[in-house]
Parts: structure tokens; C-alpha cells; sequence
């Protein structure tokens, strides 16, 4: 065999390979405008004032902490605003080695309680029980060291509700968050889990642990990811919910029936994707056990987190994120073309195998074999030149289209320039964005093989600084942001 033909096959293998991965995307995106237009009603209904009808089911939100000293304060201060009837705030703090014990004993006034604290999922020891002298629904959980899937166990262990809600220690929330998660446990009583729209915060003002004005980063790199988040959720999670095929609940703001996921064992703490392996282990074990249920995806903008501003925390996080999709699929292989699997089973976990995990390492593959056939003469500026426009073209178009179901459907970014600058961070995106973060869940790859271990909490030395409350002036992403 030649090189010339063993380019041309390559050259087919990418083509093919292409073909299919974005007629995946085409058909999320038709089912996703569906959804929207569908679900333009409910959405209007929520802007009406709002009366309980003292049918929603108690919630318990569970706020895992390492080393956020910083953000703590703010974040129950958000959480404390919460519209809804009956809530409990469980903060777990992690063994934190900063002073964020002692901001959640200054800030909420707390007192050692001799509570009984039943353990229903496995977790490192608990140090001590407080409860806040100023807010009787608020406890505060001192562990040992365990991780965020280990404080999270030890969250439900804690947790008096039915429902649970995961929340970031430096997500921000708006006031009817819970209210609208909530929604698909009252309308279909076999929901075990429901999931909303995470957006960037970076470069919002954000008072008192609440959003007061939407606006967009000052770096390249937080803006390209606006746009990242926008086309994971808005025709990525929300294509995929119709099928009850949800690929991740994110770990930054999503609801789960406590009893469903003490049944499957809590999280599991030997993996950095644990909120996907989570959501993954439900699908497997409820399809094929038979049992009836529902994952579902609430399209509105409810949670607001903050993403690396820096290349080098971008890079950490990707490979952690593609780590994580990686021992997720593992973990839950049984799930994968099983005949009880359903869509998760048929189309959810072949789209995570071939596309999501495999897609990166079939990127830059077809990125190196064509720079170097081109390089060497074998290929032509003209078959070289299509190929990087048609690998532009199709990412553009794929992104400027989530741009246009965010306009068509929240609005969320209002100003004209606003909208200027998101369009130029698709440009941005796709002319080197991209290709840097395929090389990196290459990366990922590499780490995953040789298990090399990833602590939680730990930012990089150039992370961007973290709110305090205040302003934030600018952290599951197709299935892990």
C-alpha cells in the first residue's frame, strides 16, 4: 500500500466518521427546537406571580465545601433567598484546611448539636453536627477529608427530604431555581432526577450571592465557554431529555430522589465524573431491572457558574472532565447496546463511546495526518484547504445555532454588543479553540490509562479569583459540565 492510499483512507474514515457525528448533532438540534417551542407555555406561566400550592415535596439542598472560604458566605446567603415553601440547607464541609468552617461559624451563628446521623451511603467519619442558631433549617456537617462525591454521601446520610439538590459551593442560583427543578417531580411521579441549564457567571454582577446584572467575560478563553455551555444545554442535554436518554445531571445544580440514589449506592468516590456515573448508574440499573423512571432537563437559565479564565486552568479541567466521561463509561459498560437498555442504553451510551469519548483522539489524528500529508506533498493545498473549512464551517454553524436557540428562547444576553462578541467567540472557538482543547482530552485519555490521581478542591495556581459575594468581574461540555 502506498501513502497516497493509505492518506485516501484516512481521508474516507474521517469523512465517514464526520458524517455521522454531525448528523447526531442535527437531529439533537431538531428535537431541541421542538422541545423549546413546546415548552414556551410552561415557561411563560412561571413569569406570573407565584402561589405554593403546598403540594411540592420538601427539598434538601446539599452544599459539599473544600477550601471555600471565600465563597461560602455567599453562596447560603443565595440559598437562604430561595422561593420555596420547605427547604433544608445541609453545607458539608470536607475537611477544608482554609477557614471555611470558620466563616460558616461566624456567618450563621453555628452550635455544635449531638444529632443522630444515620448512615445509609458509605463516607469518611463525621467530626461533628452544627446547627445555626439564626436559621433553624440550616446544618452544617464537619468530615474528614473524603472528596466531593464522599461529602455529597455524607450530605444524603444528613438529609430529612425526599428530594435532594446538589449544588456548587460557588454556584449561584436565582430565586425560583427550585421551583422550576422541581416541576418534573409533581408532573410525572416516576422522576428520580431533573437537571437546568448552567450558564457562565464570569463577568455578571453578582450582589449579596444573587444575580444583578448578566454580562459576558473580559478573556477570549471564559467567553468561547458561554458559548460551549450554551450549545451542551440547549441542544445537547435538551435534545436527549424527550428520550429519557440524559446523558449527566451537573454536579453544579441538579435534583435527585434521595431514595433512588441511596438504592444505587450514593456516588461513587473512585472516579472524578461522579456526577455522570451517577446519572449513568441510574439509567443501567433502572432499564435493566425494569423499573419505571424519568431523568429530566429543565431548559431555564437557573444556575450561574464561574469557568477557568486561564488556558492552564482550562487545560485541568478538560482533562479532568474527559477522565471523568471515561470512568463513567466504564464503570457502567453493561448499560452499552444491552437489550433492556433503551435509548440510554441504544443511543446515549454509543454516542458517549464514539463521539464523545473517541471523538478527540479521531480529531487529532485527522488533524496530524492531514498536516502531514500535506506537508510531504501527498495531498493538495485545495483537499487540505476543504478540509479545514469543512471542519470550521460545521463547528460554526453548530454553534451559532445554540447562539440562535438562546435568542429565540431566554435572551438571556440582551445588548447588542453582547451578541457581537459572542459571534466573534465562535469564530474564536473554531480557529484553534478546539482543536487545543482535543488535544488536551487526548490528554485526558492518557491520564485515564495511567491513573494518575486527581484531587478535588484544588485549583490552579492561576485560577481566576473566586466571588465573595459581591461583583464577579471575569467551575458537565456535552456530558460532563
Amino acid at each position: 500500500m502506498t501513502l497516497l492510499h493509505a492518506v485516501e483512507i484516512v481521508e474516507w474514515v474521517f469523512l465517514a466518521y464526520f458524517v455521522a457525528l454531525n448528523l447526531s448533532y442535527l437531529a439533537l438540534n431538531l428535537v431541541s427546537l421542538g422541545v423549546i417551542k413546546r415548552d414556551a407555555d410552561a415557561r411563560a406561566s412561571l413569569l406570573l406571580p407565584r402561589f405554593f400550592s403546598q403540594l411540592e415535596p420538601p427539598v434538601s439542598v446539599i452544599v459539599p465545601a473544600f477550601n471555600e472560604e471565600a465563597t461560602i458566605a455567599g453562596t447560603i446567603r443565595c440559598l437562604l433567598q430561595l422561593e420555596y415553601p420547605e427547604l433544608e440547607i445541609v453545607v458539608v464541609n470536607d475537611g477544608s484546611t482554609d477557614g471555611t468552617l470558620d466563616v460558616l461559624v461566624r456567618e450563621l451563628d453555628l452550635v455544635r448539636f449531638p444529632e443522630a446521623y444515620r448512615v445509609s451511603v458509605p463516607s469518611t467519619p463525621v467530626r461533628g453536627v452544627y446547627r445555626s442558631l439564626r436559621h433553624r433549617n440550616v446544618r452544617v456537617l464537619d468530615k474528614e477529608n473524603g472528596g466531593k462525591a464522599d461529602a455529597m454521601n455524607a450530605g444524603i446520610n444528613a438529609a430529612r427530604y425526599p428530594l435532594f439538590c446538589a449544588v456548587d459551593g460557588d454556584s449561584v442560583l436565582q430565586r425560583d431555581s427550585l421551583t422550576r427543578v422541581v416541576r418534573p417531580f409533581l408532573e410525572d411521579p416516576t422522576t428520580i432526577a431533573c437537571g437546568g441549564t448552567i450558564r457562565v457567571v464570569n463577568g455578571c454582577r453578582v450582589v449579596d450571592g444573587f444575580m444583578e446584572e448578566v454580562g459576558l467575560p473580559r478573556g477570549w478563553v471564559a467567553r468561547v465557554q458561554v458559548i460551549e455551555y450554551l450549545r451542551a444545554f440547549l441542544f445537547g442535554r435538551l435534545g436527549w431529555a424527550p428520550l429519557n436518554a440524559l446523558p449527566n445531571v451537573s454536579g453544579a445544580f441538579g435534583v435527585f430522589r434521595r431514595t433512588a440514589v441511596i438504592a444505587a449506592g450514593g456516588y461513587r468516590t473512585d472516579t472524578v465524573g461522579e456526577d455522570m456515573e451517577l446519572v449513568l448508574r441510574l439509567h443501567r440499573l433502572h432499564h435493566l431491572e425494569g423499573r419505571p423512571y424519568r431523568i429530566s432537563f429543565v431548559p431555564d437559565p437557573i444556575c450561574w457558574t464561574e469557568v477557568p479564565e486561564t488556558l492552564r486552568g482550562l487545560r485541568a479541567q478538560r482533562i479532568r472532565w474527559h477522565r471523568g466521561l471515561l470512568e463513567s463509561l466504564v464503570c457502567n459498560w453493561r448499560l452499552l447496546l444491552h437489550p433492556r437498555g433503551g435509548a440510554a442504553g441504544w443511543l446515549t451510551a454509543p454516542n458517549l463511546v464514539v463521539f464523545e469519548a473517541l471523538g478527540p483522539l479521531v480529531e487529532v489524528t485527522g488533524y496530524v495526518v492531514m498536516a502531514a500529508a500535506f506537508a510531504l506533498g501527498v495531498v493538495a493545498w485545495g483537499s487540505f484547504a476543504a478540509f479545514l473549512a469543512a471542519a470550521f464551517g460545521v463547528g460554526a454553524l453548530l454553534s451559532a445555532n445554540a447562539l440562535f436557540l438562546e435568542e429565540r428562547s431566554f435572551h438571556v444576553y440582551r445588548r447588542p454588543q453582547h451578541l457581537a462578541t459572542l459571534l466573534a467567540a465562535i469564530l474564536v472557538e473554531n480557529l484553534g479553540y478546539r482543536q487545543l482543547t482535543a488535544f488536551w482530552r487526548v490528554a485526558g485519555m492518557v491520564n485515564w490509562m495511567f491513573r494518575r490521581p486527581i484531587a478535588w478542591g484544588a485549583p490552579p495556581a492561576d485560577a481566576p479569583p473566586a466571588h465573595d459575594g459581591t461583583t464577579l468581574a471575569g467551575g458537565d461540555p456535552t456530558g460532563t459540565p
